[in-house]
């Protein structure tokens, strides 16, 4: 499965079609928004993506700049801390004392154990933010190829949008099979699932657009 790619970014585009075809009936118009609405909602997704890794890095940073100035100016409070934390996991203040004397004489490593059993927090990869931008734009952009691609090698508006159904129904039913194996919930009901919402959903806005229209 395509790293943070949800069956949901392949529907909306599915949506997106199937309301063009009904509103405007004209092949390259619709390739032509619909590549629009890919590029500036991969380009947005991606930043989305790259600032939410940036801000977990900051927070991290900023949380471990805190607890090295405590493990410096309030080390005995500290201190009191780890045994909080090693008492959580059942041990007794006297087997903890040679850790937390440990931990005292090597300053980084202590404040390394409070950022992971104290706070939770493990240190981003640098690489984070730049590889999160890429993945989740690649992905954006793949999942709109999928419901958009007949619209490119068909003439008719009619006959791109069939076909665009028949795909995008079937890229949802396995994005909705192995998501239902990866989540533990049946297979099949969760490919049946995203099927019927997915071809309910490109009806609906269908015959919105065509009413409109």
């Amino acid at each position: 499965m395509i790293p943070e790619v949800e069956w949901w970014d392949v529907l909306v585009r599915l949506v997106v079609a199937a309301g063009l075809t009904g509103a405007i009936e004209t092949t390259w118009l619709i390739v032509v928004a619909g590549l629009a609405e890919i590029v500036a909602g991969s380009i947005a997704m991606g930043l989305g993506g790259y600032l939410a890794a940036k801000s977990d890095a900051e927070h991290y940073e900023s949380e471990r700049r805190r607890e090295q100035r405590e493990v410096h100016e309030k080390p005995q409070a500290e201190a009191a801390e780890v045994f909080e934390v090693l008492e959580g996991y059942g041990v007794k203040p006297e087997a903890a004392a040679p850790l937390v004397d440990a931990l005292q004489r090597n300053p980084e490593r202590w404040v390394d154990f409070m950022m992971r059993f104290e706070l939770g927090l493990e240190r981003p990869d640098p690489k984070r933010a730049l590889r999160s931008a890429l993945s989740i734009a690649g992905a954006y952009v793949g999942g709109g190829l999928v419901p958009l691609a007949p619209y490119m090698m068909l003439v008719g508006a009619q006959a791109a949008l069939a076909s665009s159904v028949a795909v995008t129904l079937g890229a949802l039913a396995v994005f909705g099979y192995i998501k239902g194996h990866f989540t533990g919930t049946a297979p099949l009901r969760s490919a049946l699932q995203t099927t019927l919402i997915g071809g309910l959903a490109a009806a609906a806005a269908f015959g919105i657009a065509r009413a409109i229209s």
